[in-house]
This record gives C-alpha cells, structure tokens and sequence, in this order.
C-alpha cells in the first residue's frame, strides 16, 4: 500500500509540475487582461441516462480551464486542466466541482457548482455479492453467529472442490464450547454511502469494553478477498490473535443474504497443527 501511494503521489507531483509548466508557456500567449467573475461561463452537467456521468466544459476562450472536484467531505477526487472533462462518480451522494480561468491578467475562481447523485451506479455494483455484504447505501451489520461461531478448512476451501486441501471442521458448538466464550464480541458494518465505509466494534477478550473503528474496505469478489483499511480489522472472538499475522486482508469462504464466513490464515497452531484457515462464522445483526 505505501509502495502504491508513493507512486501515486509522484505521479501528482509530476502532472502538477507539467501543468505548472505548460500553464507558465501558455499564459504567455493570452490576451493581456484578464476576465472578472461575472464573465465565467462554464457547463457542468449530468447524462440524463447515467446520471453518475458528469461533463465539465469551459465555453470561454482564451483562458486556461482548471477543473477540481471534490466529495462532500471536501477530498479531491481529480483534476484537470482539459477544456471538456467526463467523470464517473460511483457513488450517491453530495460533491462540488471547483473551476479556475488562469490569464495574463491572474486567476479568477467560479463559485463551486454543486452536484448531487442519487444513487450508487448500478454498473459497478450490479453482482450480487456487493448488495449481500453491505445492503447497498443503507448499510449491512454482521455479528457472530454463536451457534456455530468458528470452523478450520484447508487454505483452498471452498473453491478447490477437488484438491488436498479441500477439507473443513466446522465444530458442533455446544460440544466445543471451549472455541470462545458466548458473548456479545460487537459487529461489523458495511455500506456504500459515499464510498466503501465500514465500521468494526471489537469486543475485548476479558472484558465487555468495545473498541469502534471507522475505515474503508475493497471487495475482490473474483479473488474471494476482503481487505481492511483505516485501521479497521476483521472482528473476531477468542484468543486467537496470536495464530494470524494478519487481520485485514481475509479470505471470503462463504457469503449468502444470511451467512458470512471470513477467514484469516493461521500460520502456526499453539498445538502445532499447522497451516490452515480459522473461519469466522456470521449473520445479520
């Protein structure tokens, strides 16, 4: 993730310092005065058969165009210094597109244009599996499900139905009780509000005070993989942090309207069993 962030941030860099560049030689060439707020004349507008669809247009000449715009926490999504600019905005909700004309004269900034969608765009999350987990804009909130809480399968469980290491042992919790006290461990919420949000309450290990954390999450559904971001991790019960290393990249193994089993990779038993995956089992809240 640093790697890629660090990419990225170069790659602003760069473009802010070709825009800079380009912007310097081109201003050299415009009409010595500049324009006045009122004379700012631009076109922001929704497709009226994707509304996600949103068009930006400079309809003056002789200025350079600066585009930017912005969610309704005031994150910059993108910018850009094209004269027409088409950008998808997946998800519901409020932002604002900001535009600057440059000239000779200085630059003069229009008054933000505000843009609401009114929901998700199917396209991106028209599988199934996306309205499962979270229940779209409205949110979905998972718990443990204590009657059959935790399981072990082999890494390839479920999707290698025909390899070694397809196997599974989900235990019959009120013989094997000694997996994790029965108690309220807290909840996992997921939701697309305005971006990939979710929120995890961790109950600790010997007491009933919770920890919530508030991040982001991405859902490979191809690749059976949900990450956490923000600090978030995968809710769990037990003590059983010490056999995973990591607690927020996890294997989806089951995901129905009603069941959700996440797994983590144990990469060594405190009994000395080996490698394989500790499954969490849950349901609505």
């Amino acid at each position: 993730m640093k790697q890629m962030m660090t990419k990225m941030l170069v790659g602003v860099m760069a473009a802010t310092l070709l825009f800079s560049c380009e912007a310097e030689e081109d201003r050299q060439s415009l009409p010595a005065t500049g324009v006045s707020p009122s004379e700012i004349n631009i076109s922001v507008t929704q497709d009226p058969l994707n509304p996600n669809l949103v068009t930006m247009t400079n309809l003056m000449d002789d200025v350079i165009p600066y585009w930017s715009y912005t969610d309704a926490a005031g994150n910059e999504l993108g910018h850009s210094n094209l004269k027409t600019v088409s950008t998808t905005f997946p998800f519901a909700g409020n932002y604002s597109v900001y535009f600057t004309a440059y000239t000779r004269g200085g630059a003069v900034a229009a008054a933000p244009v505000p843009v609401r969608i009114a929901s998700n765009n199917a396209e991106y999350f028209s599988a199934p599996e996306w309205n499962m987990l979270t229940n779209g804009v409205n949110g979905k909130t998972w718990v443990l499900d204590m009657e059959s809480p935790i399981g072990w399968a082999g890494l390839d469980y479920p999707y290698n139905t025909t390899g070694t290491d397809f196997w599974n042992w989900f235990p019959d919790y009120a013989g094997n009780s000694w997996v994790m006290p029965n108690k309220n461990w807290g909840s996992m919420k997921f939701d697309l509000n305005g971006g990939y949000n979710t929120t995890v309450s961790q109950t600790a290990l010997t007491t009933d005070a919770q920890t919530s954390k508030t991040g982001s999450f991405s859902f490979d559904i191809a690749a059976h993989t949900l990450t956490f971001n923000g600090g978030t991790e995968l809710l769990s019960g037990g003590d059983y942090r010490p056999d995973a290393g990591n607690w927020t990249t996890v294997k989806v193994v089951e995901l129905s309207d009603n069941s959700l089993r996440l797994a983590v990779i144990r990469n060594q038993s405190r009994t000395g069993e080996g490698v394989c995956l500790i499954v969490f089992h849950y349901k609505p809240a």
